[in-house]
């Protein structure tokens, strides 16, 4: 699914000038036969939306790797990531317990949702926690290329010595 999605608002709603965010959504379904396309993917993604079946424990317990291959082969080392275990309408048939799936979150510092396909439960807010993180990460970076006072010489002209050293120091965590 190809999506644009404008926000007029920043991360957490803050008032500020709107963004156009070019959204895709790949459903790889976690088959073997796509993983040499999904890594090739991973490097142009800025964020993902992990998923796993709640009425199927292998799948949770990929998880695991999945996050090691996100952080493998993504275009940083520690991309946006969330959490949804999905099929949460089929309560009677659920194999993965609650606790058991945020615990896991938690030790990787992610979000975690509980969501199912079938009724739309908690897919949008999934999906704005991610766009919120990878805005919340694009904010730190550009406030981080702003070229501070003292970098500029006396002659008006920047000195790139004094760039490249404030860059190193400051560099960008996306």
């Amino acid at each position: 699914m190809m999506r644009e999605v404008y926000r007029a608002n920043g991360p957490d709603g803050a008032i500020g000038r709107g963004q156009r965010i070019h959204l895709q959504l790949w459903d790889t379904a976690g088959q073997e036969r796509f993983r040499s396309l999904t890594t090739a993917f991973f490097r142009d993604a800025m964020g993902f939306l992990l998923l796993f079946d709640l009425t199927n424990e292998q799948s949770f317990l990929n998880v695991r790797n999945w996050i090691s291959q996100l952080q493998m082969h993504a275009y940083c080392e520690n991309p946006d990531i969330v959490l949804c275990g999905n099929k949460s309408d089929l309560e009677e048939q659920r194999v993965v317990k609650e606790e058991e799936a945020r615990g896991l979150a938690e030790k990787y510092g992610i979000p975690y949702f509980e969501t199912s396909a079938a009724n739309g439960t908690n897919i949008s807010q999934a999906i704005e926690m991610l766009l919120d993180l990878i805005m919340k990460r694009m904010q730190r970076c550009v406030d981080k290329s702003w070229i501070p006072e003292g970098v500029v010489r006396s002659n008006g002209h920047t000195s790139t010595d004094q760039l490249s050293e404030r860059k190193e120091k400051s560099s960008c965590s996306c």
